[in-house]
């Protein structure tokens, strides 16, 4: 904590994170997120991590909104395509999933991620404690249809027994078979931890090659029936199932 004399007598400033902390926006750890995404400003410049600020003096804002103010709480999923990356926006100039969200008009952000090449439902919210709840270190069910190629036979089994994946540990998958014909598969993988592609490493470790992979549940969500490249708002009860622990 720094201190600073004005004319008015002595001023504090505290890092940057403590403050969104304390204002109840999200954990520490998440408020550097945060402002390494640009998500965070202090008298209309974007933050540094490690800034300090004084929030009786300094404009200090969340995307937009003054600090000590909530926003509105939005709740979206989106059913995303191939071809999209998971992010805010993409120094390669590649199309991402906030260009699917016509007619949104509040500012929110993807909560985790699925990689480029693959679909199915996908969280976005400006709710900064949920997107914390849902980190993949707190281990959220996530429900997967892949349809892979290659030795077919038993790959539900083989898939069930790995234990690692680029040498680090992970829970027991789920799977299940749910068709085969010749030498493809479609099967129901749920997953745990949600390593960086996680399923595609376990398929190859297997032989498989993934020919679709697609997020139909995580938690309580359920993808259901929304298009491909659309988006709906969250239910009542679907925002209060996320909720609960």
């Amino acid at each position: 904590m720094t201190r600073r004399k004005t004319g008015s007598g002595i001023k504090m400033k505290e890092r940057l994170q403590k403050l969104l902390s304390a204002a109840g926006v999200c954990s520490r750890r998440a408020a550097e997120g945060y402002i390494t995404a640009g998500r965070v400003t202090v008298n209309g410049e974007n933050a540094l991590l490690g800034q300090q600020a004084d929030p009786e003096t300094d404009d200090i804002r969340v995307d937009g909104v003054p600090l000590g103010r909530e926003p509105e709480a939005v709740y979206l999923m989106l059913n995303k395509p191939r071809g999209y990356v998971t992010t805010v926006s993409d120094e390669q100039g590649r199309k991402t999933v906030m260009d699917l969200l016509t007619g949104v008009s509040t500012r929110v952000y993807p909560v985790g991620r699925l990689d480029r090449d693959s679909e199915g439902l996908l969280l976005l919210t400006n709710d900064g404690a949920l997107t914390h709840r849902l980190h993949p270190s707190h281990e959220v069910s996530k429900e997967y249809r892949v349809t892979v190629s290659g030795p077919v036979e038993h790959a539900a089994e083989r898939l069930s027994r790995i234990r690692d994946v680029v040498g680090l540990p992970i829970r027991p998958a789920e799977v299940r078979e749910l068709s085969r014909k010749g030498n493809r598969a479609e099967l129901s993988v749920t997953i745990h931890e949600g390593r960086n592609r996680q399923i595609r490493r376990m398929c190859a470790q297997c032989g498989l090659e993934v020919l679709r992979l697609q997020r139909v549940r995580e938690h309580c969500l359920e993808l259901g029936t929304l298009p491909l490249g659309q988006w709906r708002y969250l239910t009542a009860e679907e925002i209060a199932g996320l909720e609960e622990e």
